[in-house]
């Protein structure tokens, strides 16, 4: 099993784990947010236009999980019922960071050439899909943990997101740069 994507794992489902079903169009805009940032940083990192010290972003990626794991347990419910919260802005920010840790395995795979620019299209597309599916997954998920075992919603984030934070916060520490 390759655990090079962990972290984005890890970031998706502290990412969604506060919604439920009838949260789909901002976990939508969200999902959407975090491709967008991930995108850009992608192709303007494979065509040489930024370039960031691996080492400093995989650090980064790895704060990003922590950061979203603090949002969940101190955000309140009502916090989402706006149409655009600053949720948004950091998911797309953080989807910049994230864009700059694909921008090295990409090149590895892919080199530049003229069909690259279609290349990174169609990877978005493709890591757009699985982010979706994952989201759903991880939405049944809590749909069987809180109506199903009748998990109370707090105790529930605070062990999901306990097991991310701890497992992000060793990515932390295993990456640090110095």
């Amino acid at each position: 099993m390759n655990l090079g994507a962990l972290d984005h794992i890890l970031f998706m489902a502290a990412l969604v784990l506060r919604y439920d079903f009838s949260d789909w169009k901002k976990l939508l805009m969200l999902v959407t947010a975090f491709t967008i940032g991930h995108s850009i940083t992608l192709a303007l990192a494979v065509f040489n236009i930024i370039h960031f010290p691996k080492n400093w972003i995989e650090l980064f990626i790895a704060l990003t999980i922590i950061i979203a794991v603090i949002y969940n347990l101190i955000a309140k419910k009502s916090s989402h019922s706006s149409k655009i919260t600053l949720i948004y802005f950091f998911t797309l920010c953080f989807g910049l960071i994230h864009g700059m840790g694909f921008a090295s395995e990409f090149v590895a795979l892919e080199g530049k050439s003229i069909g690259t620019v279609f290349n990174i299209l169609f990877a978005n597309i493709g890591i757009e899909v699985a982010q979706l599916i994952f989201a759903t997954t991880v939405l049944i998920i809590s749909f069987i943990c809180l109506s199903v075992f009748k998990l109370k919603q707090r105790e529930y984030l605070l062990f999901s997101n306990g097991i991310i934070f701890g497992l992000a916060l060793q990515m932390v520490l295993t990456r640090l740069p110095f």
